[in-house]
């Protein structure tokens, strides 16, 4: 198997476990979830002033929805693992390193979301339940490399607006992706794209948004608990 092949499929496996962890514990996979909608709330506020943005709304609205939201995307990681070896075969390199980035990044969220769930408690999560999970979670190394990661995704998206014969090529994709079962992929590197393009040039959004997310980390490692 392909070397990118393997180590996608090896994200989509790291999450499949976090979500059979969660299975198998009705009351965790409620944990994580109440985690996950807190997240897209706080999301919602951090970046209001982005969100209502002529310029960067759209891409912001694609980072709370996309990368940040609380949907549960496992069918469609079922249907991805399944035309992994595919999606190597058919797209672009930039292309397939892209969505490596995203797996390792969907990972890795995965891993910390159910890690704040089995140490926030029972009922809704509010800011000392947040920031209590947080401290008990740690781990300030994985927190700064998910948003790395973030990053990475953000600059690849942001490059292929300035590769016409990229999006071209994606274009042309749009029928064997279809056939291959990779259409929701497609789609999003298609709306990704889009996005980003309607900026016209991400790097003032990409760095607010690495901004307040390291800024937003470093409050919560220092914050006081409990009282």
């Amino acid at each position: 198997m392909h070397p990118q092949a393997a180590a996608i499929l090896d994200t989509l496996h790291t999450v499949d476990a976090q979500r059979a962890l969660r299975a198998r514990d009705p009351a965790l996979a409620g944990r994580v979830q109440a985690v996950k909608h807190y997240q897209h709330e706080r999301f919602q506020r951090t970046y209001a002033d982005l969100l209502g943005s002529p310029r960067y709304g759209a891409a912001a609205r694609f980072f709370l929805e996309d990368l940040y939201g609380p949907s549960d995307f496992s069918r469609r990681d079922t249907q991805f693992a399944r035309v992994v070896p595919a999606l190597v075969r058919l797209f672009p390199k930039e292309v397939v390193h892209t969505v490596l980035t995203l797996g390792q990044l969907h990972a890795l969220s995965e891993t910390l979301d159910t890690e704040m769930g089995q140490a926030v408690g029972p009922g809704p999560v509010d800011l000392a339940a947040y920031t209590a999970a947080w401290q008990a979670v740690g781990r300030p190394a994985d927190r700064e490399r998910q948003i790395a990661l973030m990053r990475e995704v953000g600059d690849a998206l942001d490059g292929y607006t300035r590769n016409p014969l990229l999006r071209r090529a994606l274009q042309l994709m749009r029928g064997p992706a279809r056939l291959a079962g990779l259409s929701e992929l497609q789609a999003f590197l298609e709306r990704g794209f889009d996005t980003f393009r309607e900026m016209r040039g991400a790097k003032p959004f990409l760095d607010t948004v690495v901004e307040r997310e390291r800024a937003l980390a470093a409050e919560l490692f220092a914050a006081p608990v409990g009282r």
